[in-house]
Parts: structure tokens; sequence; C-alpha cells
């Protein structure tokens, strides 16, 4: 049976996520699950939880231990047939802080700040050493594993690993699986759900719902056009942001409004700051949401554990069905973060793309596209520029190249000189201390 190594199982509901499922999945309940963190407290929270689902829902059946620390991470990664990856490197304190707040003093907003945007920079920067680490263990004890990745800058981690490192990676997201059924339920046409058909193509939170078709093969996007304008000139929504893209550039995509309005000049703008509120911009957003998880884990801690009596029902988190295809040669299709080998026409090579892939026995196969609409390719380019020049400034560890990351960044360059953005990332580097260390000029 296989061994599954869950790398950040601290990250207790995201764990219970995808170990529950699984422990609910026939061809993985006897698997071998070793839990990896560097907090004891949250591993030890994790293990309780996990432990009580292998009770309730799975007889027992499952093989748990914990590894607590760098010096345990080898044990971890021995001989395992899946890692999957779910960590944050400097957590909500100090690092997410740092993000947001140094910004903040040149004038500088965002909303999530793990993507893209000098957040997703910084926050790629110090998490690359570390997966880093991760491969040469994973290299040395576990070399033919698959590296699940969750944690974000999506692109950025997964191209490094699938660039510099000899492990096999995909990179896998929320918003794919859930892209078309939102749009769909949000306009009104839930009765388009069933038997629909959709291609979905571009980079992770920037993928593009390329064509959707109901089950007659009637093209749904005249109608979907129609009524997102519709709902944009008459109320205020939550979605706001990507119904101006399908209003300017024709196609709707995968990650939400509030992520996607830092990925572009268009929307956050010091002289324009009406915007915001035209488009229903959440200014803050993750660092609200991380102080709302903090504040609400022990009532989360108890609702999940219910006295013991916590259970699971399987989710549509990718993990558990990837898995399941590759130990069974089974069939399964999802769609994956993976580098560029000919399968987008009209991105790089060097790019990390998300795409359909099958995945059976053989591993994960991603599917060739062909070329995306030029306008949707620029969209995209302006990330993957971004993208490819942080990877290069964790590869090289010089600062310059981090400079040169946040000059190409579009969100950033629109609203600060060249001086203010080297200045602030000399500001951001320092504090981020010991997370930083590696990089020179």
């Amino acid at each position: 049976m296989p061994k599954i190594t869950f790398m950040g199982a601290g990250s207790t509901v995201f764990a219970r996520n995808v170990l529950g499922d699984c422990m609910c999945t026939p061809a993985l309940r006897d698997s071998e699950i070793a839990l990896y963190d560097i907090n004891a407290d949250r591993l030890k929270e994790s293990e309780i939880i996990l432990q009580a689902i292998n009770k309730n829902v799975n007889e027992n059946r499952a093989v748990i231990k914990t590894y607590l620390g760098p010096e345990q991470r080898k044990e971890a990664l021995r001989g395992a047939d899946f890692v999957v990856n779910a960590i944050q490197v400097g957590f909500y304190d100090p690092c997410t802080i740092i993000d947001f707040e140094v910004p903040k003093k040149y004038g500088l907003r965002q909303t999530i700040g793990d993507t893209l945007g000098i957040g997703g920079i910084m926050r790629a920067l110090r998490t690359i050493p570390v997966l880093q680490d991760f491969a040469n263990d994973m290299e040395e004890v576990c070399p033919n594993a698959w590296f699940l990745n969750y944690t974000n800058p999506m692109a950025m981690l997964s191209g490094y690993m699938q660039r510099y490192t000899g492990i096999k990676t995909v990179g896998l997201c929320h918003s794919v699986q859930v892209c078309s059924e939102w749009l769909l339920k949000c306009l009104g046409m839930e009765d388009k759900l069933e038997g629909r058909r959709e291609l979905i193509a571009g980079i992770n939170h920037m993928a593009w719902l390329l064509e959707i078709y109901d089950r007659d093969g009637n093209d749904l996007y005249p109608e979907i056009r129609r009524r997102a304008a519709e709902k944009n000139a008459t109320e205020k929504h939550v979605d706001m942001v990507r119904y101006e893209y399908i209003k300017r550039l024709g196609y709707y995509c995968t990650e939400s409004s509030e992520h996607n309005a830092e990925y572009n000049p268009f929307f956050i703008k010091s002289r324009y700051p009406e915007l915001i509120d035209r488009y229903n911009i959440p200014l803050d957003e993750y660092p609200r949401r991380c102080i709302g998880q903090i504040n609400h884990w022990r009532i989360q801690w108890n609702e999940i554990l219910q006295d013991g009596n916590v259970t699971h029902t399987r989710s549509n988190e990718y993990a558990s069905y990837i898995m399941e295809a590759i130990t069974t040669n089974s069939l399964y299709k999802i769609g994956g973060n993976v580098l560029n080998t000919g399968l987008i026409d009209n991105l790089p090579s060097d790019a990390c793309v998300e795409v359909p892939c099958l995945v059976d026995g053989s591993g994960i196969n991603p599917c060739h596209v062909g070329r995306l609409p030029v306008q949707l390719a620029a969209m995209n380019m302006t990330n993957i520029n971004v993208q490819l020049m942080t990877i290069e400034a964790a590869r090289t560890r010089k600062i310059e190249n981090i400079y040169q990351a946040a000059m190409l960044d579009p969100h950033t360059a629109a609203e600060l000189s060249i001086d203010d953005i080297v200045n602030m990332c000399d500001e951001m580097i320092e504090a981020h201390g010991e997370y930083m260390s590696m990089y020179h000029k």
C-alpha cells in the first residue's frame, strides 16, 4: 500500500481534507501516512483529528506516524510514494505582516499577496530554499515519489521544482474544478451545470475558461457574456473584476476577483481610489482571513473534533484522486500545473502552465492545448515574466534579480518608481531577516 507524506501537516483543516479523502478511498485506506511539521502543537492537533477519522471512517486501517522538525524530515519522506506539500514558510506573523505592511509605506496596496506582486515574490523567495531541501532529501530517500504541491505561489514553486530538481512535481489548485460551476450558479444558469463540457488552460490563478458548452453542444458563452455585463452594470458583487475580464478580454478566468485585482495594473491604483469601491475590491483581505482563522481556531478545533466523533466525506480536492489513479492504473482528469513542454504554443517553454492532464498508472500526462487567444496569452505573460524572474532570483540568490522581479510586476510597476521599488525590496529583505539571509548583492 502507498506511503503518503504530508509536509506542513500542522495545516490541520487542509490535512484533514486531503488525508481524510485518502482514508475514504478503498485503494488508499491501508496507506502509511507520515505527518511532518515544525510546530509540535499543531502537529499533535492534526494527529488527533486524523486518528479520529481513521477510527471512525477507516476501521483504523491506515498507519499514522508523526515527524517533527528538520532532523526527522528525511525519515518522514523515506519510501514515500506521494508527498503532499502545504507548508507556509514564515507564517502570518512575522512574514505575511511584513509582506503587507512594508509595501503600504510606499503606497502599494494588496489584496491577497500570496501569488504575484511583491507579496508573492517574497513568499516564493523564502519558500524555494526550503523546497530545495525537500528535493535533496527526496532524491535520496524517495526518488520516484510524486510531489503534489498545494503551496502558493503555485507557478513559482512548482516551476522551480520542475526546472531545477529531479522530483516529479505537479501543482494543484482548488480553483479549476469549481470555476465554471461558480460562474453558472452566480449567473442563474444552474440548469446548464449537468453534462457541460469545458476547456480550461493558462497559468495558475489566471487560467482561462476557453470553451463551455451545455449537454447538447450549445455554446454558453454568448449568454454568459450578456448576463455578466448586465450584473456588473446593475449590482455590486464579489466577482466584479472577473466579469470585467469577460467584457474586456472575452473570457472568464479561474481564480477569484480578489486575487485577480492585484495581478494587473488596472484596478488598484492610488491615482484612482474610486476603483476600489467601483469593483468591490477587498484590500488587505488575506491578513483579515489569517487573523480570523487564528482567532477562531479553538472554536473550529472543537467543532471538528466533536468529542472524538469527527467524520469525513471525500471532497473534490485532486490529491486523493491522483493517488488512486496512479495506484490502481485507472484514468482520471485534472487541471495540473506543469512545465510548458509544448502544451500552450504561445507561452514560453520555461513557464509553469495550468492545463488538462490525464492521470493513470504511468503518472501525470499533460495534454496539448495549442494557442491561447492573443490577448489571454499577453495577460499571462505579464505574470509569467514575474514568475520566471523570481525563480531566477531564487536560483542565483542575487538581490539584483529580486529588484528585477519586482520591477516586472504589473501592479508594482504601475504604482512605484524604480527607486521606490528597490528601496521597498531592501526594506522587506531586511525585515524578513533569517528567512531571506541567503540572498546577497
